[in-house]
């Protein structure tokens, strides 16, 4: 923990960043118990972390932040132990901090102790990839994409596989994506539109990271022999276009010898992307436009399990 910690020299410097910016901040949580070199939990599952814009903050000399106009979901908070996430120049930082009351509502003392937040890395094992080929300003490159986690790939997509208690939420995305999906008669018969409601209802949101900005592996949402749907944030440096044809080359580890891979290379085009009310989380709908028949039989037979005639 220590090697993550600010100096006092670093520590008025963002203090100072706050005072000038109020940069807008996630707050989560934390069970009372934690220390310092414990990673930090939330309560319980059901708690949300909680985005609070920079309207909505003005930070006093004393280190004070005080909270404006803020959800009755924040003022619940108080009392209890944070976790105040932000970024200072593209760096993730944290401190943990109990919320107080003062006459104009919540407020978060900043306490000494300011930390990097640090990447958290869970090693997967993957018998399925992507890598997927773009090119900005005349330079090309590529980045890796992975099965979203909570989504089974290559089964046919079913409403019940979303959590009871998100389906109605998941029901209001559906209703809004089925015109656009019906608008330009791309969407074959749309069923691949369950696992991106799955994908929107399910995701995390709210996570601040070491590095603001980084370009991060998108989810596979579906594959079939017809197209693959991409889930993905929001990002400055890539912006994904609608009717836009990009490349990717699909890896499959074949089951008798997963040392073996069988790559599968197409190329596709956007035909609708969908968008969370956040603004953040994206969903690229994509038809392939070349895949040779052999791969296409490939496709087929791992998507449905049925043999390609």
């Amino acid at each position: 923990m220590e090697k993550n910690k600010l100096s006092g020299i670093e520590r008025e410097l963002v203090l100072q960043y706050l005072i000038d910016g109020n940069v807008p901040v996630i707050i989560t949580p934390v069970s009372e118990n934690e220390t310092d070199d414990d990673e930090i939990h939330s309560l319980n599952s059901e708690i949300y972390s909680i985005a609070i814009e920079a309207e909505h903050i003005s930070v006093l000399k004393e280190g004070i932040i005080l909270l404006q106009n803020v959800s009755s979901q924040v003022v619940d908070f108080e009392g209890k132990k944070v976790k105040v996430e932000f970024y200072f120049n593209k760096v993730g930082l944290y401190f943990i901090t109990e919320m107080k009351t003062v006459s104009s509502g919540p407020a978060l003392v900043i306490p000494n102790e300011i930390n990097r937040i640090e990447d958290v890395y869970t090693e997967q094992k993957y018998d399925f990839y992507c890598d997927f080929y773009y090119s900005v300003g005349g330079t090309n490159s590529s980045f890796r994409c992975y099965p979203a986690t909570n989504i089974d790939l290559f089964t046919r997509p079913i409403w019940s596989s979303i959590q009871l208690e998100k389906q109605q939420k998941a029901k209001e995305f559906l209703e809004k994506m089925v015109p656009a999906a019906r608008k330009n008669g791309r969407a074959g018969n749309g069923i691949q539109l369950i696992n991106v409601c799955k994908y929107f209802v399910e995701k995390t949101e709210n996570k601040i990271e070491s590095i603001q900005g980084r370009l991060k592996p998108f989810n596979i949402l579906f594959v079939n022999h017809e197209r693959i749907v991409l889930g993905f944030e929001k990002n400055e440096a890539f912006e994904l276009q609608e009717n836009q044809e990009y490349a990717l080359n699909m890896a499959f580890s074949m089951k008798d010898a997963p040392s073996i891979t069988r790559n599968v290379f197409v190329t596709f085009r956007i035909d609708n992307i969908y968008s969370k009310e956040n603004e953040n989380d994206f969903a690229a709908d994509c038809s392939f436009t070349s895949l040779k028949e052999e791969d296409c039989r490939f496709l087929y037979e791992k998507a449905t399990s049925n043999l390609f005639i």
